[in-house]
């Protein structure tokens, strides 16, 4: 059976028009499947409405449920009429990432699909909070779609590591390929180009060494770098004009490689590290995000586990 059959789109409430959503149905109407438009809402003032009965409250909560069910059936009104399978569902959750995760676990959607706000002036994408929890805790690849058309001919840039360092980079790098290259199949031919970064020589070592040859180090390193590149390729029976080895960090390499390919998608993987990991190792793909200005497609490594489990329920309205 075909990935991606059930998907699921977060909507966004604070505008009408839903990239995230339109994206969706691009992806559906050739792969198929099945769409749900999700929303977590939550308003602080209607539980501290005292006055109020629980039953009340909650009736005043299903009311506003009930409004941005039918907001968004509106929305979706044309791609319904035009034979696409989408579900409307609006929950009261107080932690929207929490929400859409527990709807991932519950329902087994294969993918989650979001929108990425623009910096108008800066022309990269910027993300919520919300956004963050997804890409470090959902366990299905997250899809945060750039508010603007697809570029013509996009194509999709896979961002690899290839220090093998760590023996789950091997895996995740497969899995990348593997992955870009059945959803850029299933969809459109997509053209999948692979990129990696190599360090640059470091400044400390040549200082403390007189004798360190930089240019030998560096030629070193990236002839480890083309090796490994070559490597993982051959195994894809992907041409070597379509890989990408370039000096640098990863953070400025991969987004240059993007904007000088006009890709319309970067993939990545990230181990979804939290808490003191997060804060001393970091996340490449958190810094790379930062200075992309297309679509990001997330994936997790196969034995990645949520920090958020599902058939989670909200306390009592009382």
């Amino acid at each position: 059976m075909s990935r991606y059959q059930n998907v699921l789109v977060a909507i966004d409430s604070e505008q009408d028009d839903q990239p995230a959503l339109r994206r969706a149905v691009y992806l559906n109407q050739r792969i198929g499947g099945k769409i749900k438009a999700f929303l977590p809402i939550y308003d602080f003032s209607y539980e501290m409405t005292t006055l109020l009965s629980p039953d009340e409250r909650l009736t005043m909560r299903q009311g506003v449920i009930d409004q941005r069910t039918e907001w968004i059936r509106q929305q979706a009104q044309a791609y319904i009429n035009a034979g696409v399978q989408i579900e409307i569902k609006v929950v009261w959750h107080n932690r929207p990432h929490e929400a859409i995760i527990q709807e991932v676990i519950d329902f087994d959607h294969d993918l989650v699909l979001k929108m990425a706000h623009q910096h108008d002036r800066l022309e990269s994408v910027i993300f919520t909070p919300t956004d963050w929890h997804l890409l470090r805790k959902c366990p299905s690849p997250v899809w945060m779609v750039k508010d603007q058309p697809w570029p013509e001919n996009g194509k999709a840039l896979v961002a690899v590591n290839l220090a093998s360092d760590e023996p789950y980079h091997d895996a995740l790098n497969q899995k990348l390929v593997r992955e870009s290259q059945s959803l850029a199949e299933m969809v459109n031919h997509t053209e999948v180009h692979l990129v990696g970064a190599y360090p640059l020589t470091p400044v400390n070592i040549a200082i403390e060494l007189p004798d360190f040859d930089p240019e030998t180090y560096n030629e070193a390193i990236r002839g480890q770098h083309l090796i490994a590149m070559k490597a993982l390729r051959q195994q894809f029976s992907i041409g070597d004009e379509f890989t990408h080895v370039q000096k640098g960090e990863a953070e400025n390499v991969i987004p240059e490689t993007a904007a000088q390919l006009d890709a319309g998608v970067v993939v990545l993987g990230t181990q979804g590290r939290t808490g003191l990991s997060a804060a001393f190792l970091g996340n490449t793909a958190e810094q790379v995000i930062d200075h992309l200005r297309c679509d990001l497609l997330v994936f997790k490594p196969d034995d990645f586990e949520s920090a958020v489990t599902g058939d989670e329920t909200l306390p009592p309205a009382s």
